[in-house]
């Protein structure tokens, strides 16, 4: 099923958002810079840098997102509670000092107390910003809105993955300091959006039925099918995902492939210009379809990635796994330009204002979840010689998630939370 509406033109995105919405997008680049320095580099620098075994680097990653989703259920409520821009303002602050903390991380404490931070600031970034985007941007245009600012975020983390692929060299370690020092400087921007530009919004929304006795909790919002195979459809998506494209993608490519960490940066460049160049068709392409069927398209993509990035073991070192890495990174990026502008879409349709902040928290919560695993079984199968049955629990995962979506998520969301526009 396709909407019957006309598909309105990207070109008048624009135009219809509010200035609220303009503000936020106006920093996203430039933020994510910062990111892109130090994002294709965590394993690297906890492994190579600071010389912590590989084992220990997976459990830390792990550890940055146990915080993560250690905060994530009572930040949604947080959200419902004190509103979306005050809870930003504390994730902000966090990150920063987190990221600051991570360039003089010499040891494994100093570096638990850093990914604390980024890790308290990543776990209530997400449905922070997603409370807040909802609140200022329109339904109609919201699906674009998500699309729109990835494609933002990955211009500054591609531009920043170049400069550090370019900076970073493992045998001096004040490169790795100043990214980041400048990782945690780009923070400073949005604070001063949020404190001053956007002061008025993002405020708590009055709810009446408590006046009634009626009990706001994350019960309330779990007793809807839909949000269940949403929290589901979260934690498989994250685990076969972003979880390992962060961790247990990196460690493969530099200890089966045995690729540079130039190259790394360069896989990771890739990935932002594929979701840079094709995020704007994309969302043309899906827009007033059913987002479902997006994300089934999705998880195909990132079997071809893992299977590619498999391909890398049987040539190790040459320029061949370089371009192999790459490939996948690229294919990765593909799926992602459907993932981001849909699963957020179809969160924030769901959910009622007054129960904003706890349909991101929950569907957050699961997504962190996976990510807890991810490093942890990525960082293990890989320095123990299990190489080939780590591909082989990503690919199962990938199939699995699209028979889910078929069977469980799609016949549980209405039309409309379904991307239908009647």
């Amino acid at each position: 099923m396709t909407s019957t509406l006309p598909r309105p033109a990207l070109r008048d995105f624009w135009t219809d958002l509010p200035r609220e919405g303009k503000f936020l997008l106006s920093v996203v680049a430039f933020q994510f810079v910062g990111t892109g320095l130090v994002l294709p580099f965590w394993v690297v620098y906890l492994n190579e840098v600071r010389g912590f075994g590989l084992d220990t680097a997976g459990l830390l990653l792990g550890w940055l997102a146990f915080v993560g989703f250690a905060v994530t259920a009572p930040g949604g409520s947080a959200i419902d509670r004190f509103g979306a821009r005050a809870v930003l303002i504390f994730a902000t602050v966090m990150t920063s000092l987190g990221q600051a903390t991570m360039a003089f991380a010499s040891s494994v404490p100093v570096a638990a107390l850093g990914l604390s931070l980024v890790g308290t600031g990543f776990g209530l970034t997400w449905p922070g910003s997603q409370s807040l985007i909802a609140t200022v941007v329109p339904t109609e245009i919201r699906q674009r809105y998500f699309g729109m600012n990835f494609a933002l975020l990955n211009l500054g983390i591609g531009v920043g993955g170049i400069i550090g692929g370019l900076v970073a060299d493992v045998d001096r370690v004040w490169t790795f300091q100043a990214m980041y020092l400048v990782e945690a400087a780009s923070y400073l921007p949005v604070l001063f959006l949020l404190l001053v530009p956007l002061r008025h919004v993002g405020a708590p929304v009055p709810h009446h039925g408590e006046a009634s006795g009626e009990k706001v909790s994350y019960r309330m919002v779990l007793r809807q099918p839909a949000v269940k195979s949403l929290c589901v459809l979260s934690f498989v998506g994250s685990f076969v995902g972003y979880a390992q494209f962060n961790s247990g993608f990196p460690a493969y490519a530099r200890d089966v492939g045995e690729i540079s960490t130039r190259a790394l940066g360069w896989s990771y460049a890739v990935n932002t210009l594929v979701i840079v160049l094709l995020q704007l068709a994309v969302l043309q392409r899906i827009e007033g379809r059913r987002r479902t069927r997006a994300i089934v398209l999705m998880a195909g993509l990132w079997t071809l990635t893992w299977l590619v990035l498999a391909g890398t073991g049987l040539v190790p070192g040459t320029p061949m796994a370089a371009i192999l890495v790459a490939v996948s990174a690229g294919i990765f990026a593909l799926g992602e330009t459907l993932l981001q502008p849909t699963i957020p879409a179809m969160v924030n349709d769901l959910a009622p204002d007054h129960l904003r902040g706890r349909y991101n928290g929950v569907t957050s919560t699961f997504f962190q979840a996976a990510a807890v695993s991810g490093p942890i079984i990525a960082g293990f199968l890989i320095e123990h010689g299990w190489a080939l049955g780590y591909i082989a629990i990503l690919v199962a995962g990938c199939v699995a998630l699209a028979v889910f979506v078929v069977t469980h998520v799609e016949p549980r969301l209405s039309p409309y939370a379904n991307g239908i526009r009647d």
